[in-house]
């Protein structure tokens, strides 16, 4: 099956760092679904960073509330990969079946952190969406992306930060 010696979730979940098998078993293990989630939630302590990006892009699609605790400190990983995957899982709704997303209280204060200070512009991008979807509730998050907006050194992240202040196109269109 899939060309791999090992199938069970765990030896899957390691091909996610291996360039040439990363693609069949992420597609395996999404197919696996919650049956897969233990190994995944493993993944994210593994050593190799393309292992810890690939579980965090799997808990997009995969996430309940007792893996939502590990993606949000996945967060700080070392790896801006991993990082920029961490924030996306937590700020795309999209991708979700049923699971409801973190509200600000467990999820606002690190993506400030990292849409302020990140040294990676991807990262904070991915920051400013998560921070994005408080802006209609709360006051920091339109502070943090204002400043971001004006100040940031990256022009791509000015400008998604843009789209997310009173004004910018997303936060128009999701007025309550």
């Amino acid at each position: 099956m899939l060309g791999f010696i090992r199938t069970d979730d765990e030896a899957l979940v390691s091909c996610l760092g291996d360039p040439q098998r990363t693609v069949a078993a992420y597609r395996e293990l999404l197919r696996r679904g919650e049956n897969a989630l233990s190994a995944i939630r493993a993944g994210l302590r593994d050593t190799n960073p393309g292992v810890r990006e690939g579980c965090c892009r799997l808990l997009d699609h995969l996430v309940d509330t007792e893996s939502m605790g590990e993606l949000i400190r996945m967060a700080d990983d070392p790896d801006a990969r991993v990082r920029i995957a961490a924030f996306h899982a937590l700020a795309c709704d999209r991708c979700k079946g049923d699971v409801c997303a973190p509200g600000p209280d467990r999820v606002l204060e690190p993506a400030l952190h990292h849409l302020i200070s990140d040294p990676d512009p991807h990262v904070r991008a991915m920051a400013a969406e998560l921070v994005g979807k408080f802006a209609h509730s709360e006051a920091r998050a339109v502070a943090a992306l204002k400043a971001s907006h004006t100040d940031d050194p990256s022009p791509a992240v000015r400008k998604k930060a843009g789209w997310f202040i009173p004004g910018g196109t997303i936060y128009e269109r999701a007025l309550p």
